[in-house]
């Protein structure tokens, strides 16, 4: 989707795509959901959790398409802005997304966790832009994951 160019503003763009920033969501267990560390904020992972509490869950690649799985992965990064917008308290001062380690719950002989984890890179680069959203990135398959769900993805952020 081509946005307007004279929207700039991340939470604009993100509602030009139809999208609000959810409540971030809190941590399941003993960590936090984010930490700053200079111009580094470090995001723990985010599952594919809708408000009001559904998760999605199954093995990628029997269970669930890798269509699903893309747009569970769009979720997950919608968690982490919400998320990195608490941290920052404004989108605008992200600076570049530096790297995301993304994990996909796949079955045995999924190789396609590429094209699942390009859901949330997609929704990065639409609402950062080419430059800014872009980052590194490693998508990994994985047994299991917690809750059973789809994927799970952090993300490193250079941010002023």
């Amino acid at each position: 989707m081509t946005l307007d160019s004279n929207i700039t503003l991340p939470e604009a763009r993100l509602a030009a795509i139809g999208l609000i920033l959810p409540p971030p969501p809190p941590p399941v267990a003993n960590f936090v959901a984010w930490r700053r560390v200079g111009a580094m904020l470090y995001l723990s992972g985010q599952g594919p959790l809708e408000v009001g509490g559904r998760l999605h869950v199954g093995r990628v690649g029997d269970q669930v398409s890798v269509e699903e799985a893309y747009a569970h992965a769009r979720l997950v990064g919608l968690n982490l802005l919400a998320v990195a917008k608490e941290a920052l308290g404004d989108l605008r001062r992200v600076r570049h997304v530096v790297k995301l380690l993304a994990f996909v719950n796949a079955a045995p002989g999924f190789g396609q966790h590429p094209q699942v984890i390009n859901g949330c890179s997609d929704l990065f680069v639409e609402v950062f832009g080419d430059v800014i959203g872009r980052g590194a990135r490693s998508a990994i398959g994985a047994g299991s994951l917690p809750g059973n769900q789809t994927v799970e993805i952090e993300a490193i952020l250079e941010v002023d």
